[in-house]
């Protein structure tokens, strides 16, 4: 903010930039003081914030404008969602295509298909050179912020130094173009590979500016397009890139403002363990919550499949409560919002509501981790055991997970042929795996 109220300032605007401890009174105070009889605002697209808004009594009208940090205004989505039986993303992706002419010639997608997504899910096998993501080094204004929040006087997450994120429009431009002309041509097949000491892997790290408004979701699908025609890049890679930005992000965002606002507090498992404290510290003996624990306290960032595969997979079926999980979430990553996080974590990741955004839960043992990471590899447990004092704790949660949730999962289509498994085990081994989750509960508590 410091940094866009003094780039309007360098083109002439009028800025007023107040640092205050009572935002209504300082707002109303400025209402006064220039004899605003409109106010117009962009909607924040944050049910809390415009709860808020709406509840000041200001003495002047409040006109709220469309949000345009994204492609499809709430209305449109809405029309869209009101015209269809379900809300796969799939078909809503197909949809955006077309109508913004991405990719797209006569109505048809480029390369056959619109999805390439099977050709974008390479273990990490091997040595990977990826290249060095786009930093900067903090300038006065960022460095006055990273000391006043290192002298906060309450509890905060992770390290301000070193802070190496861009803050300005330009420098969100020069991510863009690091992005585009040395990470997207091999940004499909390893997205999903998570590999220790690698922060960033191919990712674009553009969602921060994003959300943040300093780019707009057109100006960065058309700079994709436009690489992919005039520098023959893999249509894989490109059109993954585009659907997390055409498809998934606007398709989240949709989803926030169309679910009503109860959606949040969404509990379909009734799941009600505590978090445990080493979500804040990342002190904790599986290697792979370690691993994504630790970057993100050090980055603020994690990629997609680390947050879901990793952070929700072990939330859901360790039980934990969903609220928790999303408020940490919120706390602790870089693009964080109301509007992604609760779709993300409460719809995607924890299976929360009940199947209104996700077709089946995103659970998995650790062996997915291990065919997709390489963090078992330095890992307390053993990642083949589900019992036993090297049992992964995946493993044993997985199973019990399973066990505890039959009757729902079992009315969940895409679970009944892994639900048979069940069947095939004894019931000592059920036994033994319901009473290790219940003992690292335990262990794991205050």
């Amino acid at each position: 903010m410091r940094h866009f109220a003094q780039a309007l300032e360098a083109d002439g605007w009028a800025v007023t930039y107040e640092l205050t401890d009572d935002t209504a009174a300082a707002l109303k105070t400025w209402i006064a003081d220039q004899e605003i009889t409109e106010l117009r605002l962009m909607d924040p697209v944050d049910h809390p914030f415009r709860q808020w808004l709406l509840a000041l009594d200001l003495p002047c009208e409040l006109t709220l404008l469309d949000n345009n940090h994204f492609l499809w205004a709430e209305a449109e989505f809405n029309t869209w969602a009101d015209s269809r039986k379900g809300l796969l993303m799939e078909s809503f992706y197909r949809e955006g295509r077309k109508r913004f002419e991405v990719l797209v010639t006569d109505g048809q997608p480029e390369g056959e298909q619109w999805n390439f997504d099977k050709e974008n899910r390479k273990p990490p096998k091997g040595k990977l050179n990826p290249p060095s993501p786009q930093w900067f080094d903090p300038d006065d204004i960022t460095q006055a912020v990273i000391e006043k929040v290192e002298n906060l006087d309450i509890p905060t997450f992770g390290q301000a130094t070193p802070f190496r994120w861009g803050v300005t429009r330009a420098q969100a431009l020069a991510v863009l173009d690091t992005f585009i002309d040395h990470r997207l041509d091999t940004f499909g097949p390893y997205q999903d590979a998570m590999v220790t000491g690698e922060e960033t892997l191919w990712h674009a790290l553009l969602s921060p500016y994003l959300n943040l408004g300093l780019l707009h979701p057109l100006e960065v699908i058309q700079r994709a397009e436009t690489a992919y025609q005039d520098q023959n890049l893999p249509l894989n890679s490109v059109e993954g890139f585009i659907r997390q930005v055409l498809g998934w992000r606007e398709y989240m965002r949709g989803l926030y403002t169309y679910f009503d606002a109860d959606y949040a507090q969404g509990n379909w498992f009734d799941h009600d363990q505590p978090l445990p404290d080493f979500f804040w510290t990342g002190d904790v003996a599986m290697n792979c919550l370690h691993q994504v624990i630790d970057q993100t306290q050090r980055t603020g960032y994690a990629h997609h499949i680390q947050r879901l595969m990793i952070l929700s997979n072990f939330s859901l079926i360790a039980g934990f409560n969903p609220q928790a999980v999303e408020d940490w979430f919120h706390a602790v990553f870089i693009d964080a919002y109301d509007w992604v996080m609760q779709t993300n974590v409460i719809g995607m990741g924890l299976f929360a509501d009940g199947g209104q955004l996700a077709s089946k839960p995103y659970a998995s043992s650790a062996n997915y981790v291990n065919r997709m990471s390489d963090y078992c590899k330095g890992c307390h447990y053993n990642h083949k055991d589900r019992t036993g004092d090297k049992a992964c704790p995946f493993n044993f949660f997985y199973w019990d997970f399973l066990h505890r949730h039959r009757d729902k999962l079992q009315s969940q289509g895409r679970m009944s042929f892994i639900l048979k498994n069940l069947d095939k085990m004894s019931e000592q081994e059920l036994e033994t795996i319901q009473q290790q989750a219940a003992e690292w509960h335990k262990a794991h508590q205050g």
